[in-house]
Parts: C-alpha cells; structure tokens; sequence
C-alpha cells in the first residue's frame, strides 16, 4: 500500500500545480512596469449606450447615475433596466434623467435576461459601444471615454478596474474578503494583461463594440454570466482586454448573511464553470491551436484564494505526515515548493499593493477566514447553488 498511498498523493500535488503556477505568473507579472494603450486625445469619441440591470436598487442606484451622466455626451444613452422591480428603482432613475425600460418575468430571472431585453431596446438605433454598469457602483470620472475609446478601436471587448472596496468600520473578514477580492479583479488581470493574454471579464466596467456585443448569447441566469460571457468570447475568437484607465468601484455587503451569500453565488459559479467548461476550452484549444486558449483555462482552474490555500494546506499536511512515517518525501516536497511560490506571490501583491489599507498583522487572521468559508465550499459539494439569488443592498 505505501507505494499507492505515495503515488496518489503525488498525482494530487501534480494535480494542484497548474493552479498554483498560474496564479503564481499572473501576480509576479501584476509587479511588472505598465505598458499604457495609445490613445489619441483629438480623436471624437464614438457614441455610447450604458445598460444598467437594477433589480429593486433604490437604495444604491442614484450613486450610480450621479457618477455617469457627467460622463455622458451628445447621441449617448443610459438606460436602466427596471428588472421584476418591486421598490421605486425605475421612479428614481426616471426622475435622475435616465432612460427607463421595464421587465416584468418572474421566470426568467437573472441579470442575463436583463441585458438582453435592454439590448433588444438598442436595436432599432445602436451605439458605437455598449457599456455594463452595476446598479451599486462608483464609476471614476473617465472611465466612459476611457472603455468605450478601447473598445471601439481595438474592436474587442473590454474590462475595465473593478474593484470592491470594504464597508464602514470593517471587520478583519470584511477587510481580507476586499485583499482576496482584489488579487481576482485587479492583480490577476493586471497580470494576464502584461502576459499578452485574454481576460477574464467581471460583470461589471464591461464594454463593447455593437457589433460583438449584438451576437452575445445573454438570455440565461448563469450564475456567474460573466465568466460564461468571457468563455463564449474566447471560443468564438475574441480576447477581451483590460483598460487601466478606467475603474468602478463597489463596496462589501457590511451584514455576515449578505457577504456569505454574495460569496456562495460568486464561489459556486466559479467551481462549476472551472468543472464543466474546462474540458470545452481545451477540446476548442487543441482544435484550433490556440495557446491563449490554453491560458485562458489554466487561468479558470485557479480556484478562489481561500480555497486554493485550503487545498494546499489540507494536501501538504497529509503528505508531511506520509513522509514522516514512511520516509517516503517526494509529495511533501513538491507541495511545500508550491507553498512558496503561494506564499512569496501573495506577500509581494500585499507588498506593493495593498500593504497601507491592510495591516501585516491582519494576515495573521487567514486561517479564520479559510474556516469562515469552508461551508460554502463543502456547500457546493452537497448542496450547489443552481438559480441566480440577488445580494441584500445596503444604503450607498
């Protein structure tokens, strides 16, 4: 037996590896110096239409408004989705000067039949580009002309900074939960970006030619439809791209329930993608012979952080306790050389970015938050998450 027990934990380090190099290039890539994207300042910007999906967000939509229509110029259109709204969202929004279209479809529910009536609503008279913004976010001044210029030139869709910042006298979860956040949305990509290689969208700061974006295949309540929407790019040719320049910024539910159902739908949606489109992706890349295929799915098999920390740690304690009875090494070692490149990765991205809003001393509390999110992964073994669950909102 001593020979399987070795060869089977072996295999599961081997297993690991990918995702651990993965993330490991991404963020020592994130550390490289910029490479700006040319713009040219006298060029006329092409003509915008934003679709904002609300589902009953009275509470934060106005934010969202305010920090657009200054951005907005002369043939631009934002236009809110009032959808299966039951507060006063599409009243507030009509009343904020933004053009209201409303859906009422207590079935097909999920932000993916939101964008495609509001995309049917732009049909008659399309944009140069259409843009994506969550109904909970502050978008940067610039940001508009910086994505829709992007776009529209490159002719690909693009990702704009996202990033969610901490609520309101955070706790340490609340402040580790933004750390893991912004290594997915801000460092990783920032890497994939200097590597040369598509970007994983994130379902809000999106942009698109309307001639992409007219071809989309949004009627559908995936729970995480950006993702879906970044595979069914990359298979159909397109690589999205990242624009530095612009950024929207949301912020952490404050209430425990509301963040740990945010996190489920997030986690559960990316573990089923990773596990049903990753043999789609590599099918597709070695019929087409497209390496940025093949990154695209080393990049989807990095799991979330916490959870990739999880498995590194569970593994790497059984192979040591292997090693130590049975002085048999080798996956100990190899699982240990991963945990440096996990360590190292994760301490140089807090180095140069995130070292002034989180405290040294608050990494020190990561195992907690391992353990605080061990039921939504065990969750999805016994119970996965199936139907788009909209997050409680809190007052902007």
């Amino acid at each position: 037996m001593t020979p399987l027990i070795t060869t089977v934990l072996f295999i599961a380090a081997l297993v690991l590896l990918p995702a651990v190099v993965m993330l490991t290039l991404e963020c020592f890539a994130a550390l490289l110096p910029e490479r700006p994207y040319p713009e040219n300042p006298d060029a006329q910007r092409p003509s915008v239409a934003i679709l904002v999906p609300a589902h009953n967000e009275i509470l934060g939509i106005k934010k969202t408004i305010d920090t657009l229509k200054p951005q907005l110029q002369g043939g631009d259109r934002l236009v809110v989705i009032a959808d299966n709204c039951s507060d006063g969202t599409a009243q507030l929004s009509r009343k904020l000067g933004a053009t209201v279209v409303e859906r009422h479809n207590l079935e097909k529910r999920g932000k993916g039949y939101a964008l495609d009536f509001g995309r049917s609503c732009l049909a008659d008279a399309p944009p140069d580009v259409v843009m994506i913004i969550d109904a909970d976010c502050d978008v940067h001044a610039g940001t508009v002309a910086s994505a829709t210029f992007m776009a529209h030139e490159s002719q690909s869709p693009v990702q704009v900074t996202n990033l969610l910042a901490p609520p309101a006298n955070p706790s340490l979860k609340d402040q580790l939960s933004s750390f893991a956040f912004k290594v997915r949305t801000f460092v990783r990509p920032n890497g994939v970006a200097r590597l040369g290689l598509p970007l994983t969208l994130h379902g809000t700061g999106m942009a698109f030619p309307w001639s992409i974006f007219s071809g989309l295949p949004l009627g559908n309540s995936n729970l995480v439809e950006d993702m879906q929407l970044s595979l069914d790019l990359l298979l159909a040719g397109y690589s999205p791209r990242l624009c530095r320049t612009g950024r929207v910024t949301g912020v952490l539910p404050s209430q425990s329930s509301a963040a740990a159902q945010q996190r489920k739908r997030w986690e559960h949606g990316h573990l089923d993608t990773l596990v049903n489109q990753s043999p789609k992706l590599l099918k597709a890349a070695w019929q087409q012979k497209r390496l940025g295929l093949v990154a695209a799915t080393l990049d989807l098999c990095v799991p979330p952080l916490a959870l990739l920390v999880l498995l590194w740690a569970g593994l790497t304690s059984v192979a040591l306790a292997w090693g130590w009875f049975q002085l048999q090494w080798l996956p100990a070692l190899v699982l240990l050389a991963q945990g440096v490149l996990l360590l190292s990765s994760i301490l140089l991205v807090w180095l140069k970015y995130c070292r002034h809003q989180l405290p040294l001393k608050a990494l020190l509390a990561v195992p907690f938050y391992i353990l605080w999110k061990v039921p939504i992964y065990l969750s999805f073994l016994f119970q996965p998450q199936q139907s788009w669950v909209r997050t409680s909102r809190e007052e902007a």
